[in-house]
């Protein structure tokens, strides 16, 4: 079963089916959306897509409805990409086994259950008001210091990562070195080899500290897997495997605010609004963070298990199949003028943390940090702007998440 071809598909299948188009690699600034990506949401709700890396092609979806269908049906599966070369866009991603990311229910929720605890709302709200003082240490700081400055550097970046190591249980003195680890994974710049190398590191650092945490207590993530790989309720390469997704999930946490703030430096009638409305903020933040194309191409495939048809196209078992959920949110059937900004939306059905069993462990956790630094920049600088022109500011390159390299402003 493994030797057969991604796509198997026969000469009257083919005479039927869409072109195969190319997805390059783009470097986009600012929040343009994806032209080619725009292209293909034209062209139908399913297109073939051939990506840099891997091999074959894949079904590309993009309508709400069905990315929704997609990402949450038992026939399209996860654990199938193992041992496929999936045409992608990274040339590193290549599946692992035990990764959570990889895994089909009954083990992806058995492994999910086993960090449940530290993600809940009362999860989250234990590290709320820690998380509010770390924002004001480096926010104080800041301010100290004057302007201009990069707000990527000082805040945006050291805030979440300062967040995920706390609820992960990293100490203080290793965050740097997980961030080194995570830019490395999340760049596809650098090469496979790095990439990997990187990830090979971050693994056996989480595989050290799981291990010392087997005790029961605690409720940091760590603890939370020491305590289940105790109970031999996972194995220690599925927890480390978790391990390593929560605490890269957690920095993208610094580019999707660096693409806020963009958007309301950019655009001051924004800020201006949620200065003076402060009730629209947690309304307005969803409404952004449908907005914002917060990351380039697609992320991770699925394969299906069987022939299912969607929309009057046949996808056949063996398939690749790709989910955007940047188009989805981007749907003119389910959200009117989606290319516009509009605070009051209602209903906003955005799918910007994914849906279905693989849906962000990490999501309450990031609109909580979202909630934080819009407040406390709103209100604790009035006249924060820009120091450059829109266009100046410079956006990371062979980034799999996009966001600015930098966000220069000042008060």
């Amino acid at each position: 079963m493994r030797e057969e071809t991604i796509n198997r598909t026969t000469p009257e299948d083919t005479a039927a089916l869409p072109p195969v188009r190319q997805w390059p690699a783009l470097d986009l600034t600012g929040v343009d959306f994806d032209p080619v990506l725009a292209e293909l949401m034209r062209e139908g709700p399913l297109t073939r897509i051939q990506l840099p890396n891997g091999e074959g092609w894949a079904w590309l979806v993009t309508r709400h409805d069905d990315v929704r269908l997609v990402a949450n049906d038992a026939r399209f599966s996860r654990a199938e990409v193992m041992g496929r070369q999936v045409t992608r866009l990274a040339p590193h991603f290549i599946p692992q086994p035990g990764a959570i990311g990889f895994l089909d229910p009954p083990d992806h929720t058995r492994l999910r259950r086993s960090v449940a605890a530290a993600f809940t709302a009362r999860g989250v709200e234990r590290v709320r008001e820690r998380s509010r003082r770390m924002l004001d240490e480096l926010v104080d700081e800041l301010i100290q210091d004057g302007p201009p400055a990069d707000l990527t550097a000082t805040v945006l970046s050291p805030f979440p990562i300062a967040v995920i190591c706390e609820l992960m249980g990293v100490p203080a003195a290793d965050r740097q070195g997980m961030h080194t680890w995570t830019q490395l994974i999340l760049s596809s710049s650098h090469g496979a080899h790095v990439s990997e190398r990187a990830k090979d590191e971050m693994s056996a650092y989480f595989a050290g500290l799981i291990g010392e945490h087997r005790d029961g207590t605690g409720e940091d993530v760590a603890s939370l897997l020491g305590t289940a790989v105790a109970r031999e309720e996972v194995t220690l390469e599925e927890a480390v495997g978790l391990a390593v997704l929560v605490q890269i999930g957690g920095e993208a946490v610094t580019n999707n605010s660096g693409q806020l703030f963009y958007i309301l430096l950019s655009r001051p009638d924004l800020a201006d609004r949620l200065r003076t409305e402060p009730e629209i903020r947690p309304q307005a933040i969803d409404e952004l963070l449908r907005f914002i194309p917060h990351r380039s191409a697609v992320g991770l495939s699925r394969i299906a298990t069987e022939d299912v048809e969607i929309r009057g196209v046949r996808i056949r078992a063996g398939d690749a199949v790709y989910v955007s959920y940047l188009a989805a949110n981007r749907d003119p059937d389910v959200f009117p003028d989606p290319d516009t900004i509009d605070f009051l939306r209602n209903p906003n059905p955005h799918v910007a943390f994914g849906f279905g069993p693989h849906y962000c462990v990490g999501g309450m956790l990031a609109r909580l940090e979202s909630e934080l630094l819009v407040d406390t920049f709103l209100d604790r600088f009035p006249g924060l702007r820009l120091a450059v022109p829109p266009e100046q500011v410079p956006f990371r390159k062979g980034a799999l998440i996009r966001g600015p390299e930098a966000l220069p402003v000042t008060w």
